[in-house]
């Protein structure tokens, strides 16, 4: 069924509204663009309604917050909602000050979500209001391991029941849940995290995935995961000894777009619990 949602993006070429960091966007759009779909970037609140109109799904990304953003993401949250479009949120830095939380949480009330996309420290914080944050990077103290393994499977799976969505908690082993099914994913390198914005990629190509497989939102989000740590796995193995963290992000995208159905069938390391 994955791999089937990773044909599903290329034949669908959905084009992915986002309203994200301006640290990343490039980075974003050319990952979008990598895997077979189409991005366009506005966070005016003049603009975004009427882009919403001619696109298939939304990423929200909270990474550099202002007044003028926040008001856009709330205006093009609830037209997505209206016409049925597919949403997504990126929660960056959640906990790490009263603005990203506060911001994060008010949208979670005022626009439903299809998949909250983050780090554990993030998605603990939106869950529970406390984590251990550092900055937008999750905090070890909070990671999943395998010997919590099962515990953060159910508490996934508890978050995504309460709020009616997808949550998918990346880092070293990510988990993909919705109420009653959890991916358990054992994709990508450790080196993937020296890289400024491969989370916001993640993000962006999720939302492309989930345009492109509207019926099966755990699938499709749980695909591209698989698709983004593929890529890193891949994209790594291609770096000479002399190329560093600037090249690897190329290498990542570049893997994305080459990325074939029976490279991601043979690849994917996954388990559903």
């Amino acid at each position: 069924m994955l791999e089937t949602c990773l044909e599903n993006v290329r034949n669908h070429g959905a084009l992915v509204h986002n309203i994200t960091n301006y640290v990343t966007v490039n980075d974003v759009a050319n990952a979008i663009l990598a895997i077979g779909a189409s991005p366009i970037m506005s966070d005016e609140p003049e603009d975004v309604e009427d882009i919403q109109t001619i696109c298939q799904g939304l990423n929200i990304n909270i990474g550099t917050l202002n007044q003028q953003s926040i008001e856009g993401m709330k205006r093009a949250g609830k037209k997505a909602n209206a016409l049925g479009h597919v949403v997504l949120l990126d929660p960056v830095g959640a906990g790490a000050s009263h603005l990203r939380t506060q911001t994060a949480l008010d949208l979670m009330k005022m626009i439903h979500f299809d998949v909250i996309r983050g780090n554990i420290s993030e998605i603990k914080t939106l869950a529970l209001g406390t984590s251990t944050t550092q900055g937008v990077d999750a905090n070890a103290a909070d990671a999943v391991t395998e010997e919590n393994l099962d515990t953060m499977v159910t508490f996934a799976k508890h978050f995504a029941a309460s709020q009616d969505c997808v949550i998918a908690i990346t880092g070293a082993i990510d988990l993909v849940a919705n109420a009653n099914t959890c991916y358990v994913i054992r994709n990508g390198k450790p080196q993937m995290g020296q890289i400024t914005g491969t989370g916001c990629q993640l993000s962006g190509i999720m939302t492309a995935f989930l345009a492109a497989n509207p019926d099966h939102p755990l699938e499709a989000c749980a695909a591209a995961v698989c698709d983004m740590g593929l890529a890193g796995e891949i994209g790594y193995s291609h770096l000479a000894a002399y190329e560093g963290n600037s090249t690897y992000r190329n290498r990542i995208i570049d893997a994305l777009n080459h990325m074939t159905t029976q490279q991601f069938k043979e690849g994917a390391n996954y388990e559903i619990k």
